[in-house]
C-alpha cells in the first residue's frame, strides 16, 4: 500500500514540474529554437490546408447567426433608427469589413502563417506583442460574457421543459449577481462547450457546417412567425425614425461603427483561419457571404424585434427576453436550442481560438492551441466571473465595445504594410527570428508606433464619455461615432507615408520568401545540414 502511494505521489509530482509541461519538440522550420515557436505557430504544412470555399461559406453563415449580430440590429431600433436606416448601416458596414477581411485573409492564405506571427513584419518583433496581449485579454473577457449569454439560452431551454424552474429557491446571496439556477445553467453550458474547444482548427470547421444548416432555418421560421403575428403593413413597414437632422446622421454613423466593430477583431486576426485555406482563392467568397449573411440576420433581428414591440409593448432587442414571453413551450425550447448552438460556434471561433493562437506566441514552449483554449475556458469562463461584469460594470463593457479605436488602426497598418509598402514581398522565415530583418529599432517599428499615436488619441475622449456619459467632451464625441473608419484610414495613411518617406531598407526584398521556397532553397543548398543554421537574411539581396 505504501509503495502504491509513493508511486502515485511521484506521478503527481511529475505533473507539477515545469519540465513536464514543455511541449514535445518539433523540428521548427525557421525559429532559432523552441523558445520562439512550436508546431501550431509554424507555417501550416500543405497536408493540413483543408479549408475550402464551402467551409468559409459555412463559417460565415455560422458566425452571422449569433446573438450579438441579432442584438446589433435590433438595438438600432432602440436608439431611434427605423429599419430603413438601420439595414443600410448594417449592409455598408459589412461590405467594408469584408474588404478588409479578404485583404488580411489573403495574407494568411498566401503565407500560411497566423496573425500573431504576421504582425511582426509591420509592428516589429517586440511591438507586435502589444496587439497580441490586447487580443488575449479582449478574447478572454468576451469568452466569459458569451458563455454567460449561452447559459441564458440553456435556462430558456430548461424552463420550457420544466416551467417551475423559474421559481426554484435561490441559495446564493443577492450580492452574488447570479442565482442558483443561473449558476447551474452556466456550469452546464460551460461543460457542453469545453470538449469542443479541444478539437483542432482543421476539424472544428465541421461544427460551423452543422450550425450553418441548423440555425438559419430556425431563425427564418422566427421571421415568418413575426410577419404572421404582426403583418408588415401594421408593424415593421409602419415604423419611422424618431430622429431627424444631425441627431439622425450621427446616430446612423454610430450604427455603422457598431456594424464595423462587431467583427473588427476578426478583421485583424482572420489569418488565424485563412492560413488553413487550400489556396488563397478559397477565402475570396468572404466578399459576398459576409455582407449577405449579416444583412439577412440583421433584417431578421429587426423584423422580430419590431413584431415583439407591437405584441408585448416593449423593444425586446435581446431575443432571449422575447422568447421568455412565448406561451408555446416547444417553440421556446427549439428556438433556445438554436441560440445555444449559435453561441457555441461563435464563442469558439471568435474568442477561444483567437486567444489560443495568441497564447502560443506568448509562451510557445508550453502552450499550443489546445492548451490555450483550455486556459481561456478556465480564466475567461471562471476567473473573470462574467456575471459580475454584466451586473455591475456597464462602463467596462462600453470600454470593451469601444476597443475598435485600437482595432481599426491595427487592421489599417497590416493592410498598408503588406499591400502598399512591401507589395506582398515579405520574408516569412525572418518573422520567427527576434534578431531578423523585422527587428527594426530594438524590436519596434517606429512608423507603426507613430501611426497608433496619431490615430488612437483623437478617439479617446469619446471613449471616456461612452464609459461615463457625465463627462462632456464636446465635439470629440462626433469622431468617436465613426471610430473604426477614422482609425483605419488615419493609421494606414500615416503608416504608408512614413514607411515610404523613411523606408526600413532591410525589410525590402526583391521577391517574397514563403515557407515553401525557403525550404526548397535550403534543400538545394550545399554544406548545410540544418535549416536553422542557414541565414535567410544573408542570402537574399536587400533593396537599398
Amino acid at each position: 500500500m505504501s509503495a502504491r502511494f509513493t508511486s502515485a505521489l511521484q506521478g503527481a509530482k511529475a505533473y507539477t514540474s515545469k519540465e513536464a509541461w514543455v511541449l514535445e519538440p518539433t523540428p521548427s522550420t525557421f525559429a532559432p529554437n523552441s523558445r520562439w515557436s512550436n508546431k501550431d505557430m509554424d507555417p501550416v504544412p500543405p497536408k493540413e490546408r483543408t479549408w475550402s470555399t464551402f467551409n468559409y461559406i459555412a463559417y460565415w453563415v455560422s458566425d452571422a447567426t449569433n446573438v450579438a449580430v441579432w442584438e446589433l440590429a435590433s438595438s438600432m431600433l432602440a436608439i431611434g433608427l427605423s429599419w430603413r436606416q438601420a439595414l443600410p448601416a448594417i449592409a455598408l458596414g459589412h461590405i467594408i469589413i469584408s474588404l478588409v477581411m479578404v485583404l488580411n485573409g489573403t495574407i494568411g492564405a498566401r503565407l500560411h502563417v497566423g496573425f500573431p506571427v504576421l504582425n511582426r513584419s509591420s509592428f516589429g518583433f517586440w511591438f507586435s506583442y502589444f496587439s497580441v496581449v490586447s487580443r488575449v485579454v479582449l478574447s478572454m473577457f468576451w469568452f466569459g460574457i458569451q458563455t454567460y449569454t449561452g447559459s441564458e439560452c440553456v435556462y430558456q431551454m430548461l424552463k420550457a421543459i420544466w416551467p417551475s424552474l423559474a421559481h426554484l429557491h435561490n441559495g446564493l446571496s443577492e450580492g452574488s449577481h447570479i442565482t442558483t439556477v443561473g449558476m447551474m445553467c452556466y456550469f452546464l453550458y460551460w461543460l457542453i462547450q469545453f470538449p469542443l474547444m479541444l478539437i483542432s482548427p482543421q476539424k472544428i470547421r465541421w461544427l460551423f457546417v452543422i450550425k450553418a444548416f441548423v440555425v438559419p432555418p430556425a431563425w427564418l421560421a422566427m421571421l415568418i412567425w413575426a410577419f404572421v403575428k404582426v403583418p408588415s403593413s401594421e408593424g415593421l413597414f409602419q415604423q419611422h425614425s424618431a430622429l431627424s437632422g444631425s441627431a439622425m446622421s450621427y446616430a446612423w454613423l454610430s450604427a455603422l461603427n457598431s456594424a464595423l466593430g462587431i467583427y473588427s477583431t476578426l478583421a485583424v486576426n482572420i489569418p488565424d483561419f485563412t492560413r488553413y485555406a487550400k489556396n488563397e482563392r478559397a477565402q475570396y467568397v468572404q466578399l459576398i457571404i459576409i455582407p449577405v449573411a449579416f444583412t439577412l440576420v440583421g433584417f431578421i433581428g429587426i423584423a422580430v424585434t419590431s413584431a415583439g414591440a407591437t405584441l408585448y409593448g416593449a423593444v425586446l432587442w435581446d431575443p432571449l427576453q422575447l422568447i421568455d414571453h412565448w406561451d408555446n413551450r416547444a417553440a421556446a425550447f427549439f428556438a433556445s436550442f438554436t441560440f445555444v448552438l449559435a453561441t457555441l460556434g461563435t464563442n469558439i471561433s471568435a474568442n477561444s481560438l483567437s486567444a489560443a493562437n495568441d497564447m502560443t506566441v506568448l509562451f510557445p514552449r508550453y502552450i499550443n492551441i489546445r492548451r490555450g483554449q483550455a486556459l481561456c475556458a478556465i480564466l475567461g469562463g471562471w476567473a473573470l466571473c462574467p456575471w459580475e461584469i454584466l451586473a455591475s460594470a456597464q462602463g467596462f463593457l462600453s470600454f470593451m465595445n469601444g476597443y475598435t479605436v485600437f482595432l481599426g488602426p491595427f487592421a489599417g497598418i497590416m493592410v498598408a504594410d503588406y499591400w502598399i509598402v512591401h507589395k506582398g514581398k515579405v520574408d516569412v522565415p525572418a518573422m520567427y527570428k527576434p534578431h531578423g530583418r523585422y527587428r527594426y529599432s530594438y524590436g519596434f517599428n517606429w512608423r507603426a508606433v507613430a501611426a497608433i499615436l496619431v490615430s488612437v488619441p483623437p478617439n479617446l475622449p469619446g471613449l471616456i464619455s461612452s464609459i461615463n456619459p457625465k463627462i462632456n467632451v464636446g465635439g470629440a464625441m462626433k469622431i468617436y461615432n465613426f471610430a473604426w473608419l477614422f482609425g483605419f484610414t488615419t493609421a494606414s495613411v500615416v503608416y504608408t507615408v512614413l514607411s515610404l518617406s523613411f523606408p526600413a531598407h532591410e525589410t525590402f526584398i526583391p521577391e517574397a520568401i514563403t515557407s515553401e521556397n525557403a525550404v526548397d532553397d535550403a534543400s538545394h543548398s550545399e554544406g548545410s545540414s540544418h535549416l536553422e543554421k542557414r541565414s535567410v537574411d544573408e542570402e537574399v539581396k536587400v533593396v537599398a
